[in-house]
């Protein structure tokens, strides 16, 4: 194995050790992911923006601050790319759309200026549907993502360039956002893992609104102790964001080698009955492996889950429209047709619709509390159906018939948007046609540690996946 691939090889945990260790350069770090980015991207189109010169910049910062003994902590050194709903000050910020194809912002989100801060390395801005308001990343500016698996098919959405980037190795680490499974259904069907924290457990400050009050920003990462220690790193209270909680942020990496034996684990039935054939059966093996580590697997029923998907697409919608409004009307033209469309359908949306969407939220969530009160998180498939092809616009339901692509990936995942549980998305195979297959956990509200804990155990146990065609 060459040199680069060894590096390319290591997650941030390993590499960060390698670092702080000196056993390995920054310098030659970066330049071996921005060799991988130039090598995959005529193949996978990840990003919008490559930052090299940044990249490098930062990269000899940090080796200077290392070999000084000034070490800033685990990500000292690591290269990462952002989604580009991320402000990044004086770097193109477009929001995946030519509305913004210009726009350079003069300040960070803070999810960014804390990992900044923490000493990572920027290698560039990730393509991704326009303005976030899709699951495809079919971009009609900048060009669609290509899933690193099989690139006819799509990665999901809408943080696809960040899903696709971590699998295919020209990132190590991401951001991503996410309003109805942004960040899970890309990790499901690129392969990795994808974290949505509590809603407020992250800063959304500096971050192009997709939905107000549905808006999570976290982690896409090759591991889950990579999701632990980058949630350490971004969580905790901004007082530029009004919803941004004040609880302590604990160190997530802590629990994370907890025994599992005896814990209570539900699986939702709701998110169950419906999936394609292979989901299910690999839903199957995944609780399997859950109860051979020693979890006590109880059914459990939340009907109101049905609510989740209407109730979370007419307040993105709504709220989306108020960020959008200006831009609507003096800009119009350099909206992708799918994404104004959207907006201006959301002009159709009455009040009280919006109001009776927030009394189901409501509702859900109180019934996804009790369905967690004496259990450690409830689990369910992240998505009904593996990675669809590209353009593909249907997919067959299992009673025969034809249902819409995006109808048989956000349900699972557009639930706990509304309710701001944490919930993460975790490989658990492929599929016979060697596609991802994910497991969702789903806890209680700021208990990520539970939830990272059972799935770093599950992904221990799993093994290892089979390595992308990319």
């Amino acid at each position: 194995m060459r040199a680069d691939e060894k590096i390319l090889a290591l997650d941030a945990t390993a590499l960060g050790q390698r670092l702080r260790a000196r056993e390995l350069s920054p310098v030659e770090v970066a330049q071996a992911y921005l060799a991988r980015i130039e090598a995959t991207e005529p193949r996978l189109n990840a990003y919008i923006t490559v930052t090299a010169e940044t990249a490098l910049e930062q990269a000899r910062a940090a080796e200077r601050e290392i070999a000084a003994g000034r070490w800033r902590g685990p990500f000292h050194g690591v290269p990462v790319a952002l989604k580009d709903l991320l402000y990044t000050k004086g770097i193109r910020t477009t929001g995946g759309s030519k509305v913004l194809d210009d726009f350079v912002p003069d300040f960070d989100a803070t999810a960014w200026a804390r990992l900044k801060a923490a000493g990572a390395v920027l290698l560039g801005k990730l393509n991704m549907h326009e303005f976030a308001m899709g699951g495809t990343s079919d971009n009609p500016h900048y060009g669609t993502v290509h899933n690193p698996y099989d690139t006819r098919r799509i990665p999901g959405g809408s943080s696809g360039g960040s899903a696709a980037a971590v699998v295919a190795k020209s990132a190590l680490a991401t951001l991503g956002t996410d309003t109805l499974g942004s960040i899970r259904l890309p990790a499901a069907l690129c392969g990795c893992v994808g974290l949505k924290p509590t809603y407020g457990r992250v800063s959304r400050f500096g971050v192009i609104a997709d939905g107000y009050s549905l808006d999570h920003v976290g982690p896409i990462t090759r591991s889950v102790r990579d999701a632990a220690l980058m949630l350490n790193v971004i969580a905790g209270h901004d007082p530029n964001d009004a919803t941004s909680s004040h609880r302590p942020v604990p160190d997530f990496t802590a629990g994370l080698d907890a025994n599992l034996r005896g814990i209570r684990v539900g699986v939702l039935r709701e998110l169950t009955d419906w999936v394609d054939a292979d989901i299910a059966a690999g839903f199957d093996r995944a609780i399997a492996i859950l109860a051979g580590l020693g979890a006590r697997i109880e059914p459990v029923s939340v009907p109101a889950l049905h609510l989740g998907l209407a109730a979370t697409f007419v307040i993105a919608r709504a709220e989306g429209l108020d960020y959008h409004g200006g831009w609507l009307g003096e800009r119009q033209d350099r909206y992708g047709q799918a994404t104004r469309r959207l907006l201006e359908g959301a002009m159709t949306i009455p009040a009280l619709a919006y109001i009776r969407a927030c009394k189901a939220r409501a509702a859900i969530a109180r019934e996804v509390e009790r369905a967690l009160d004496g259990r450690s998180a409830l689990v369910a498939p992240t998505t009904a159906i593996a990675a669809p092809e590209i353009g593909q616009e249907t997919v067959a339901a299992p009673d025969g018939s034809r249902a819409p692509v995006v109808k048989k990936l956000v349900p699972l995942t557009a639930p706990f948007d509304a309710t701001g549980h944490p919930a993460l998305a975790v490989p658990s195979g492929v599929t016979p046609a060697g596609l991802p297959l994910s497991i969702q956990i789903i806890g209680r509200a700021f208990d990520e540690a539970s939830v990272l804990s059972l799935g770093h155990a599950f992904e221990a146990a799993r093994g290892p996946m089979p390595e992308p065609a990319i």
